[in-house]
């Protein structure tokens, strides 16, 4: 009787162990990346550096492992594939200092269709107004908000104190709040431009 391969117990071991979060891990790089096919790449590539340090896990739940390897190969092709550090490095003054506009909604209607359409087109401008997020705070969001992570788990991910996700945590929801209702304000104002004529540009 042959003995067992040490190697393909170790990809079985890994695969046990990897598959059931890819799912997770494409929607963190996708999000971040903000492009299917460069999430599927960046998955792939942080599969094979959790394979390679498979051994590294030890028992730990790997679902914030493989996140966190998935992130930091994410963060390591916007480095190396765009000129944005700006977007990339991330200033804890600069990125998260805002001033949330006096606005308030109102809880929409149950069945009305008008109501219904309102609350897709409300989800689209908040997917739209996460986008726009720095990647330190879209990356909290997600694995919060989309994931349902621990803030221990996005710690670990992140490299960062548990404090320090709190807070950017807040930071991301009020900035997407912000984000949002200023465009719904905007395009409210659009037909009523157009109801009113030609208007001049400096009005």
């Amino acid at each position: 009787m042959q003995g067992r391969n040490p190697l393909n117990d170790r990809t079985r071991r890994f695969e046990a162990a990897a598959l059931p979060h890819l799912p997770a891990a494409y929607n963190l790089a996708r999000w971040l990346l903000r492009d299917g096919p460069q999430a599927e790449d960046a998955v792939q590539e942080a599969c094979l550096r959790a394979f390679r340090f498979f051994d590294d896990l030890r028992g730990q739940d790997a679902r914030p492992w493989l996140l966190g390897i998935v992130r930091n190969t994410c963060y390591d092709w916007m480095r190396q594939h765009r000129h944005l550090a700006d977007q990339v490095e991330f200033d804890e003054l600069r990125d998260s200092g805002i001033d949330e506009p006096g606005m308030s909604s109102s809880p929409l209607g149950g069945g009305d269709p008008a109501a219904l359409w309102e609350q897709r087109a409300r989800g689209q401008r908040v997917d739209a107004a996460i986008e726009a997020l720095a990647p330190a705070f879209r990356e909290v969001i997600v694995l919060r908000e989309l994931e349902e992570l621990s803030y221990e788990d996005i710690a670990r991910i992140a490299g960062i104190p548990i404090g320090t996700v709190m807070s950017r945590l807040s930071r991301a929801r009020a900035l997407s709040r912000a984000r949002a209702l200023l465009r719904a304000a905007l395009r409210a104002e659009a037909p009523n431009a157009q109801a009113g004529g030609k208007r001049d540009a400096s009005t």
